[in-house]
Formats: C-alpha cells, sequence, structure tokens
C-alpha cells in the first residue's frame, strides 16, 4: 500500500493505532525501525511517506526566504514603516552638508535614549512632491544659502506645516545675519507671508518635552532659540547655535567640533536639547497636562 494511492485509509489506521493502549511510545517506535511491535509496519510507512515530506517542504520555505530578492533602494526602502521616524533634508545651494553627522547622531542618540524608532540617515525631500508628507520632521541646515524655491513649492511646504508638519532650521555658521541666516529669513517670509520668528521662552513646554532644560545650546551659545506658530502649536524652530554641529561626529566617532564656552556640558544640552524637539514635534504639549506636574517638580527641586 503507498500513500499516494490510500491517504485516507492511512490516516484512519493512524487515528486508530494512536487511540489504542498498545503500551509502544508512537516517538519509540518511530526511533527503533528494527524492533517489531504491533502497528510497526504501519508507523514505517509513515516515516516513509510523512517525515520526507515535511523535511522537504520545510526545505523549499527555508530556500525561498534565503534566496528571496531584495530590492533595490525605492521610495517603499526610503520609507520603510509608519512606525519609525524618517528626518527630510531640505535643500541647499551647496549640495555638501556636513550636518548630515549630526542628524545622522541625533537619529542614534534618539533611539539610545527614547523609546523612538527613527532611520539613521536624513532623506533629501523633494518640496514639491507628495513625498513630503511622508516625513513629518524636516531639517534645514546648509553651509552657505538655502536653495531657491518655486512658488509649487512654497505652496506645498505651508500645506505641510498648516497640516501638522514640523521644521527645524539650524544655521552651521551660528552667525545672526550671514549668508545662511539672511537666505533663510527671506525663505520663511514667502513661505509664511505676516509670520514672524519670536524667541521661545524658557517656560514653553519645549523645555520639558522628555529632559529639563533651562537654557537653548548648540556649538556656539551666540542667539536664543527662536520659533513661529501656527495657531497654537510651533511649527518652525529656528537655532541660530549650530545645534547639529554640536551632535556631530566623524566617521571614527571623534566630535568634529568643540562646543564653546561650555564644553562637553554645553554639548549633553545641545542632545537633550534636540531629543525635546523630536518630541515635540510627534507629541506636541502633552507635558502640559497637570499630571505631569508633580514630576516635574520634583526634578526641579532636585
Amino acid at each position: 500500500m503507498t500513500c499516494a494511492k490510500h491517504p485516507g485509509l492511512l490516516a484512519q489506521r493512524f487515528a486508530i493505532l494512536a487511540s489504542r493502549n498498545t503500551g509502544y511510545g508512537l516517538v519509540a517506535a518511530l526511533a527503533d525501525p528494527t524492533e517489531s511491535r504491533p502497528g510497526h509496519s504501519f508507523l514505517l510507512s509513515i516515516q516513509a511517506c510523512y517525515i520526507p515530506a515535511l523535511m522537504k517542504a520545510f526545505g523549499t520555505i527555508f530556500l525561498v526566504w534565503i534566496l528571496m530578492p531584495w530590492q533595490s533602494a525605492t521610495a517603499a526602502d526610503k520609507y520603510p514603516s509608519d512606525q519609525r521616524l524618517v528626518i527630510g533634508r531640505l535643500p541647499c545651494t551647496h549640495p555638501t552638508n556636513s550636518r548630515d553627522h549630526g542628524i545622522r547622531q541625533l537619529a542614534w542618540d534618539l533611539v539610545k535614549r527614547t523609546s523612538v524608532e527613527a532611520e539613521m540617515d536624513p532623506v533629501e525631500v523633494d518640496l514639491a512632491s507628495q513625498e513630503l508628507f511622508r516625513t513629518p520632521f524636516l531639517v534645514w541646515s546648509c553651509e552657505g544659502p538655502v536653495a531657491a524655491l518655486d512658488e509649487k513649492a512654497y505652496a506645498n511646504l505651508r500645506r505641510f506645516l498648516t497640516l501638522g508638519g514640523f521644521l527645524l532650521i539650524d544655521d552651521p555658521s551660528a552667525s545672526p545675519g550671514g549668508t545662511f541666516d539672511l537666505s533663510v529669513r527671506l525663505a520663511l517670509e514667502k513661505l509664511l507671508p505676516g509670520k514672524k520668528l519670536k524667541e521661545i521662552q524658557g517656560a514653553h513646554v519645549l523645555f520639558k518635552t522628555f529632559f529639563l532644560i533651562t537654557q537653548p545650546a548648540g556649538r556656539l551659545l551666540s542667539a536664543s532659540i527662536k520659533g513661529i506658530s501656527i495657531g497654537e502649536r510651533l511649527a518652525v524652530i529656528y537655532s541660530a547655535n549650530d545645534l547639529l554641529g554640536a551632535l556631530s561626529k566623524d566617521l571614527y566617532g571623534n566630535w568634529e567640533h568643540v562646543c564653546e564656552p561650555g564644553g562637553e556640558q554645553q554639548r549633553e544640552i545641545s542632545f537633550r536639547l534636540s531629543i525635546n524637539i523630536v518630541f515635540y514635534a510627534i507629541c506636541l504639549d502633552y507635558k502640559n497636562d497637570s499630571v505631569h506636574l508633580p514630576f516635574i517638580l520634583r526634578r526641579r527641586r532636585l
């Protein structure tokens, strides 16, 4: 009798054999094919039919998984998950931008210190494309002037910010009145007409979204941190202190810039402020809820 000819009969006999109290274990019978036991020939038929078939099936599944072709970097690969933060970078006049190292280090520390999952490398976004809305956290930081935008790009970015998107602007030169500062202020006037940059006061929830911070920081301490609100929400934050420069490491793990005048303590505050900014962008003002007040007051006393 073969498996292929009588599969139903074989299954029926297996059920009868398993239900009998013969005193012999099914596993033992399968393990020792030389000893004669009740149903022994039937168990051998199971070995000959089903075990090779199961091994073949599992082997096929394993080979399919191993040999599965991995796609190249497409739009789906650039934005791998709705649960993972992807940081978008806005265009600059000069294509090279060393502050990408700062963005990468921010993403690394964000994952290491918090429960937020983030992609390590920023993605340069096309402001005229709908892909813009897949990167809710944008960074504009250029060594020189920002890139010129057309009306379609301005309109799309304006819509992005109005619908809840967030833009962090960081001046690598830390020079108010420099080329980056002048160009980005002009861009903001076109982007959000009638909206002005205003200093973010120390009592704002931004300074307690994750870490409790009493002052802004960056590579240098040349200016206060400013922002533009849409309604009651900060949609744009502008740091003129080279915040990302304080976070930047080279590929060997060395800090690329010295933080002045506060050294490593100033660098740590820069990390904490950067993480607070990300948390504000994705969680807004939840730390203003009264349930957090006792903990915040206790931490401030410490």
